[in-house]
């Protein structure tokens, strides 16, 4: 399969402006509803809510993703891609304002429910933009960065919550104020020409199975990012207890691996444009930080008495997961376009998030009852068979154009 990078269709100033409309929504956007969250897990503790039903009431927005991922490309179609995104920027502001005036549980869990089919719509078209509006040359540069400032509304968000305090009005007002300023930013997206592929192009189930079969491997690395960044980083806390780690250390390992995806996302990205073969580079890249992976995962088994050794080893699971994602988007955006690169987005969320669902919901009860060697086997199983379907498929098509 050839990966030629279409020829742009949007004009550069049109570009230019798409990009700082999706960089400064996402950034005000994302710091409100990652402020918004621990604010209303601790509302519901408030309220004598179990521990069970409020985690229940977190894993609703999951829920919503992966809802509406499938049908993303349907709403665009149906809508267009500068409404679509104009509703999944004002929906999370509606549901803010619903929890702020109501303390009625089912309530809130529609209500979240509902901000997780916007948030999911909003993943996947703010991706997609990012690939639609960057300079052909320089797609990694922009997704890596615009993964860089994602993972830093993950410290904004909570930080402000704990800098105006939980026990006054101030915090609800500044995620209001957060989200609608994310929604003001979201005018600033250009009139876009029409898609070419709009009466042609797959969309729903159908245009999602098209999407991985044009990009099995590249879906699996995603799926392996997710796994090692995403799904090992919910669990880390549990993993450091069990080897003896403080509490407080414990949940540390959650900032090493985060720190890890958000410092090594731009660096790949940049590092990806750099080769005269663009697509043979990111393949490249993927077989080195899938490599990093299975090689730090070997070392899994000496930690247990060598506790300082788990630092590196998860440092370098969040940087190689989140470089990954870096790389399998850029991928993504240099060979599609319009309502297919779309498909091919809401594909690779799937895939990421389903790594890091399986890894949260197996490794927890290795990590209880073999965590000596279950949980290692498992981590090298799966970075292996990663690095192994990736060297495979850089052999495969070593010498053909692309």
């Amino acid at each position: 399969m050839s990966y030629a990078t279409p020829a742009p269709t949007v004009p550069e100033t049109s570009a230019q402006r798409g990009l700082l409309s999706v960089f400064g929504s996402t950034l005000f956007q994302l710091s409100g509803i990652f402020m918004l969250s621990p604010l209303l897990l601790l509302m519901l503790k408030e309220a004598e809510v179990s521990t069970t039903l409020a985690g229940l009431f977190a894993a609703t927005t999951w829920l919503g993703i992966f809802i509406v991922t499938p049908f993303a490309s349907v709403v665009t179609q149906k809508l267009g891609r500068r409404p679509t995104m104009w509703l999944a920027s004002a929906v999370p502001l509606l549901a803010a304002l619903g929890f702020f005036t109501t303390d009625t549980l089912w309530i809130w869990f529609a209500l979240e429910l509902i901000a997780g089919l916007a948030g999911g719509l909003r993943w996947v078209l703010a991706e997609a933009f990012i690939a639609e509006f960057a300079p052909p040359r320089q797609i990694g540069r922009y997704i890596g960065a615009y993964a860089t400032m994602v993972g830093m509304t993950f410290v904004i968000g909570p930080t402000l919550l704990a800098w105006v305090g939980t026990d006054s009005d101030t915090a609800l007002w500044l995620v209001i104020a957060l989200l609608a300023t994310g929604l003001a930013w979201t005018a600033l997206i250009p009139v876009l020409p029409p898609d070419r592929d709009t009466h042609t192009a797959r969309v729903g189930l159908g245009g999602l199975w098209h999407a991985v079969l044009s990009h099995p491997v590249i879906m699996l690395a995603g799926f392996v990012g997710g796994f090692f960044e995403l799904g090992l980083a919910s669990i880390l806390p549990l993993y450091g207890l069990t080897l003896g780690l403080s509490a407080s250390a414990a949940a540390l390992l959650v900032s090493a691996s985060g720190l890890g995806g958000t410092l090594m996302a731009l660096p790949a990205g940049m590092l990806a444009d750099l080769f005269d073969s663009p697509a043979q580079g990111r393949r490249l890249l993927m077989r080195v930080f899938t490599g990093l992976i299975l090689l730090s995962t070997l070392a899994s088994p000496w930690v247990i008495g060598r506790t300082w050794l788990i630092w590196p080893m998860v440092c370098i699971w969040g940087a190689s997961g989140g470089a990954l994602y870096t790389l399998a988007m850029t991928d993504i955006g240099a060979s599609n376009k319009g309502l297919t690169l779309l498909n091919s987005t809401a594909v690779l969320v799937l895939t990421y998030t389903l790594g890091g669902l399986l890894a949260c919901a197996i490794c927890g009860a290795l990590i209880e009852h073999s965590v000596a060697h279950g949980f290692p086997a498992l981590l090298v199983s799966v970075a292996l068979v990663g690095l192994l379907a990736l060297t495979l498929r850089g052999n495969r098509h070593k010498g053909k154009p692309v």
